[in-house]
């Protein structure tokens, strides 16, 4: 299918004052898929987020957490130039598999191969994290949540197919200025507070965030370590899609 293109909606006032690198990455073409997680066709980023004229059509994404040998979990806060979910605490890393060979690896063929690219590719763009510091093999795939979600003002949104990848790994983080405002680790009891008192601590949580640690994040720790990569893939649901 032929990529779609920036609609005429590009230059409305939401998007007149963007950052031109986040308007940019609109351009981007994610995965279309069905309701079964089958690739249907490209379309853009802005035509997959952007709630006043188009319908959020269900695109593959990604989700990566990611813990350090202190069994603390890496969040960032997403920087305010982001067009979607700007100033919101989330996991380490949450983007998209683009309608590209590489990214679209069947996942039958190695479970959520191309997805794995896409976040060891965006780990780098958004986190700073060189080429090395993170492996395929380090990203264990815990399975699918089916969500959707509007931002703040309803004029962006997201409605994806969402990979949950979990590793741990000392890493260092040097985040880009216009993707990543702060990052910090917490450790289980501290992100807990995060979630049980948002209003009360100032501040604000993604919804795919809130929806991925709600469904899966209690089969991950063992008291307050992370369990073993062993113990995830045998807790793993790969076959299965959560619907929120």
């Amino acid at each position: 299918p032929a990529p779609t293109r920036l609609t005429s909606s590009a230059a409305s006032p939401d998007l007149a004052s963007a950052d031109p690198e986040q308007l940019r990455l609109m351009q981007e073409q994610v995965i279309l898929v069905s309701p079964t997680d089958e690739p249907l066709g490209p379309a853009s980023k802005l035509d997959s987020h952007l709630v006043a004229t188009h319908a959020l059509p269900l695109h593959r994404a990604f989700s990566v957490f990611l813990f350090d040998e202190d069994n603390r979990m890496l969040l960032q806060k997403r920087a305010a130039s982001k067009l979607t979910f700007p100033s919101h605490w989330t996991n380490a890393c949450c983007s998209h598999p683009l309608w590209v060979p590489e990214e679209m690896a069947s996942i039958k063929a190695e479970p959520a191969l191309g997805v794995k690219r896409a976040a060891v590719r965006k780990l780098g763009h958004e986190l700073g994290i060189k080429d090395g510091e993170i492996a395929l093999e380090d990203l264990a795939y815990m399975g699918r949540v089916w969500y959707k979600a509007e931002a703040d003002g309803g004029v962006w949104g997201e409605h994806e197919m969402d990979y949950v990848l979990v590793a741990q790994k000392e890493v260092h983080a040097r985040p880009v200025e216009n993707e990543v405002e702060e990052v910090r680790y917490l450790e289980r009891a501290e992100l807990m507070e995060w979630f049980e008192n948002e209003e009360k601590v100032g501040i604000k949580l993604t919804p795919w965030f809130k929806y991925i640690v709600g469904l899966m994040g209690d089969s991950w720790w063992s008291g307050d370590k992370l369990k073993t990569r062993a113990e995830l893939e045998a807790c793993a649901e790969r076959e299965k899609i959560i619907k929120v």
